[in-house]
């Protein structure tokens, strides 16, 4: 599909909740964590697939089909269930310059666990990302190598993310403010 988005094109950021959403957002992990940044051999899937909520950003245009274009996944601590993880953040690389879904696909992230009770939502983030979580009231912790890249333990400001408690119609993208 071609990533030239009109001002009428609509992409709403929600929790997955249909089988393509789920095979289109794991093709663009693939595609992000593979193939372009060599991370992982052929699947970025592991364990914490089986527990994690996962949300995507779906463009809708006229006369076509709707599509996945950014995505990432949510999960809860398992030993305490008030923090929260985010991770496997990727956007397709031909939206990337829209701007915004990344930040709204956190933001989402971040909204919908605070809804459900959470009080520490972290995240690995590559370093080269930390400067947009920063902007968006994210602070490192640390910084640790992981799948031998430096990566920030960074946390959200929970004060800037209102609980979300309607994740599966979730949040529109406005592109006439996003080009």
């Amino acid at each position: 599909m071609n990533a030239a988005l009109r001002a009428d094109d609509e992409i709403v950021v929600r929790w997955a909740s249909e089988p393509w959403e789920r095979e289109e957002a794991l093709a663009i992990r693939r595609a992000v964590f593979c193939e372009e940044q060599g991370i992982f051999e052929s699947d970025d899937r592991d364990e914490i697939d089986a527990a994690a909520q996962l949300l995507v950003a779906v463009q809708s245009a006229d006369g076509a089909a709707p599509c996945v274009v950014g995505t990432v996944r949510i999960h809860r601590d398992p030993a305490e269930a008030s923090v929260w993880y985010g991770s496997r953040l990727a956007v397709r690389a031909d939206y990337r310059r829209h701007g915004r879904i990344g930040a709204t696909l956190i933001r989402l992230a971040v909204s919908s666990a605070h809804a459900l009770g959470c009080t520490t939502f972290l995240a690995h983030v590559q370093a080269q990302n930390a400067p947009l979580f920063r902007r968006l009231h994210w602070r490192t912790l640390e910084e640790v190598i992981v799948f031998g890249r430096t990566h920030h333990v960074m946390q959200a400001d929970l004060m800037h993310y209102p609980p979300c408690a309607t994740p599966y119609a979730g949040f529109t993208i406005d592109q006439r403010r996003a080009a």
